[in-house]
């Protein structure tokens, strides 16, 4: 068990779809302190600036990004691709997390930087099996940039 509660950024436009995301990583509660939903991608980038340049940027920081790819104002790949081009920010994990099965989509997520690209399931108990799929391993298993259990 990692021994520092993740902060994540849930980059998600469909309320029933970051409900249901919500809802299934209530199971990881004692992994997660901090989750914060944001409904498009020039909101996800604003709220990243902002942790960015705090004065404390890494408390400000997420531990964690899940980044839908279809979202409005500024599309998930452009949301990536920025994330991945900032020294202050490339170290974030980002996992895609897309109703998307396509090649083209996977393969752009993983040329930009993308650490992960799941499908989100039509059925609510596929959906839910992703997230706590997602949970044991990105939650519970890895290991980040500043997590106290990371040593030589």
């Amino acid at each position: 068990m990692r021994s520092k509660a993740l902060a994540l950024l849930l980059v998600e436009d469909d309320e029933s779809h970051a409900e249901i995301t919500r809802r299934n990583l209530e199971e990881f509660k004692t992994q997660v302190r901090d989750l914060v939903h944001v409904t498009n991608g020039q909101a996800a980038l604003d709220h990243l600036e902002t942790a960015a340049s705090s004065a404390n940027p890494h408390s400000a920081l997420p531990d964690l990004i899940m980044l839908d790819l279809r979202l409005p104002r500024v599309d998930g790949i452009e949301v990536l691709s920025r994330i991945k081009a900032d020294a202050r920010l490339k170290h974030i994990p980002v996992i895609i997390l897309s109703t998307s099965e396509a090649a083209r989509d996977v393969l752009a997520c993983y040329e930009k930087g993308a650490s992960a690209y799941l499908s989100k399931p039509a059925e609510y108990k596929q959906y839910r099996e992703v997230i706590r799929a997602f949970g044991e391993f990105w939650l519970c298993t890895s290991r980040y940039a500043g997590d106290s259990t990371t040593g030589s």
